[in-house]
């Protein structure tokens, strides 16, 4: 009986210290598979509850990336937005930033469809910025590669809009 408890035991430490060590990988490269080649330097939220959650605690407007990996606009933007510094270094520093792959039940995030890519912004007070819109009046919340300068206007607008209307 000693033995076979001494036996079970060393097989859950072994267990236990490969889970560990799977989990310790994993946390290193959390970052890069949350940021799927938007930017690996930008703190990316997991969900559309934890971005909300964090845009009201830290009063930084949420980002809200809608995308997916076969559709050929979205690796086109996604290459020009993780090439653009000046994108990076705001989403970094002044936005809570999310990507998603799938759709959320938030239809306020869907209001002219359920297209990508689609970008859209959501003020601290946890209001869904319809108002700021792309260049398209067909795919209002889309971008392309060349509307980087008018995204990067979005980003300045949401910023600008949490410091007037608090």
């Amino acid at each position: 009986i000693m033995l076979h408890s001494t036996l079970a035991l060393s097989l859950l430490l072994i267990a236990v210290s490969s889970n560990l060590a799977m989990a310790i990988k994993k946390e290193k490269r959390a970052p890069q598979t949350l940021s799927r080649g938007w930017g690996d330097e930008i703190t990316w939220v997991q969900t559309y509850e934890e971005g909300l959650y964090r845009a009201k605690k830290s009063n930084k407007p949420l980002m809200v990336i809608h995308h997916l990996e076969d559709c050929q606009y979205c690796q086109a933007l996604k290459k020009a937005f993780a090439e653009n510094e000046e994108i990076q270094e705001m989403a970094q520093n002044d936005f809570v930033m999310l990507n998603l792959m799938h759709e959320t039940t938030d239809k306020n995030l869907s209001p002219d469809g359920q297209y990508v890519p689609r970008i859209m912004f959501v003020d601290p007070s946890l209001t869904v910025r319809a108002d700021i819109t792309g260049r398209y009046s067909n795919r209002l919340y889309t971008y392309e590669p060349q509307d980087i300068p008018f995204l990067i206007e979005n980003m300045k607008k949401a910023l600008r809009l949490i410091q007037t209307e608090l």
